[in-house]
């Protein structure tokens, strides 16, 4: 069959097409912006890829067509899948219909951490001898692939996300899915251009919830409001509280301020505990969280919690979470994907604790479509104060001045309109033992290299 896929450089699109193929699909596509990882994985696959969109992708006319959620009426090339009468399809449906019947679906589900959480999940079933289909909205580097099948019988992770599955299709992708298991692990409002306030996306999570059978599990965090609300309106599923409360059946207990090793205990119904230390390579409490969650959902599949601790210390975050892009003259440059004010801030958190010489520079895009529309620009300024200094990049699109963010920063800041003109600052500010950490949820025009080769001709 040949599918042709519609906006599939999306991270789940096009982890999507990497699954068609590996069913032995002929996968084309097309999309607007092409840029790593996702097209490195693409085109190592032997996926055709198109640029821009047009109805003359549509010759010869594919078997199905899987239409991306980014796309509208009026892209052109829907409007020609649209005309022809050619047969079509969300990718969440097409996932849902083609890959995960008769597997046991584990959907990680929150507005922060989705990516690394279920990267750490799929690497502890793996890691236990499972061999895990997934699919992920990143590239976790234990693997180097940000989807596969897996074995037929095995547990297939899916990172849940609850934007909307297409222009025909408003419901949250994640209630295609139909988990056997469902991580929530936070909640908070986001994706402003698709949710008025935060009730409408809490309606969806609880459409997610009742879809999870009684003999499945619900793993929730133990300190949101939000969640607690979903779980109020209904809940059919044995729930298992998770975080620090001392009452959570998984709860962690931190032993080192970057939460670089950290301890954590489960508690079964007959009230034994059994705990296990972990000593790993990530930062900040907001990702030993997210490991409580994924070792919490691998024990489900009958993963110890020893065995899982240990598989942690060898885990390599996914591309774009704290990644390490290179060190010039102990300079260091990370590129991170946060985006919204929470994950900026516990990110940056995290890299100054462990930050223990030099300082901590962050370089911060909002080209997001909720910092688009400017909804949480309010709490933008704050959530930086873990840094020593930071400039805001002002992107095209971004309707509203980022002169006020800058203005009422707690550390101080920078703002810059220019690619080149901020790179040529940072490397005259930089000194050997900071740390500069690049955030956005796009290529950000490939500021990362940018500053690399820069660094390079300064200090060779």
């Amino acid at each position: 069959m040949h599918l042709h896929i519609i906006g599939i450089c999306g991270t789940f699109m096009g982890s999507l097409a990497l699954l068609a193929r590996e069913l032995g699909h002929q996968v084309s596509g097309s999309d607007a912006n092409v840029y790593p990882p996702m097209s490195t994985q693409l085109e190592a696959a032997g996926i055709a890829l198109q640029n821009g969109f047009s109805g003359d992708h549509l010759t010869p006319a594919p078997d199905l067509v899987v239409i991306g959620n980014a796309l509208s009426r009026g892209n052109p090339e829907v409007e020609a899948v649209l005309d022809q009468g050619l047969p079509y399809v969300s990718g969440a449906q097409w996932l849902a219909e083609h890959v995960l019947p008769g597997r046991p679906v584990v959907a990680v589900a929150g507005t922060h951490g989705k990516t690394t959480t279920a990267s750490l999940l799929a690497w502890l079933l793996d890691s236990a001898g499972l061999e895990p289909g997934f699919l992920i909205g990143g590239v976790p580097r234990n693997f180097g692939v940000s989807a596969r099948l897996g074995e037929a019988s095995a547990p297939f992770v899916v990172e849940a996300d609850e934007y909307d599955t297409a222009f025909f299709d408003k419901r949250s992708k994640f209630v295609h899915y139909r988990p056997l298991v469902a991580v929530l692990n936070n909640l908070e409002f986001d994706h402003a251009d698709i949710f008025p306030d935060l009730a409408a996306i809490e309606r969806q999570f609880h459409h997610l919830v009742r879809t999870v059978p009684g003999r499945g599990l619900l793993l929730v965090s133990d300190d949101n409001d939000a969640l607690e609300r979903v779980l109020a309106a209904g809940c059919w599923t044995p729930v298992e509280r998770m975080g620090q409360a001392t009452t959570s059946p998984w709860r962690i207990e931190l032993e080192r301020e970057d939460a670089s090793r950290f301890r954590v205990i489960h508690r079964d119904p007959q009230g034994v505990e059994v705990d296990a230390v972990v000593d790993w390579g990530l930062t900040g409490s907001y990702n030993a969280h997210n490991a409580l969650a994924a070792l919490a959902a691998a024990r489900y599949f009958d993963v110890d919690l020893a065995r899982g601790a240990a598989a942690l210390s060898r885990f390599e975050t996914p591309k774009r979470r704290q990644e390490v892009r290179g060190e010039i003259a102990n300079i260091q440059v990370i590129d991170d994907f946060a985006h919204h004010p929470t994950a900026i801030e516990a990110t940056l958190s995290g890299l100054q604790a462990s930050t223990q010489r030099g300082r901590l520079l962050a370089v911060i895009e909002p080209r997001s479509n909720t910092m688009r529309l400017g909804t949480l620009r309010d709490r933008l300024a704050a959530s930086v104060a873990s840094a020593d200094q930071v400039w805001w990049y002002q992107p095209a699109g971004l309707d509203w001045s980022l002169n006020s963010v800058v203005e009422a920063s707690p550390v101080t800041a920078h703002l810059a309109t220019d690619i080149e003109a901020l790179v040529a600052a940072l490397v005259a500010e930089a000194r050997p033992y900071d740390r500069i950490v690049v955030m956005s949820n796009g290529g950000f025009g490939g500021i990362h290299q940018l500053l690399l080769d820069a660094l390079e001709r300064a200090h060779g």
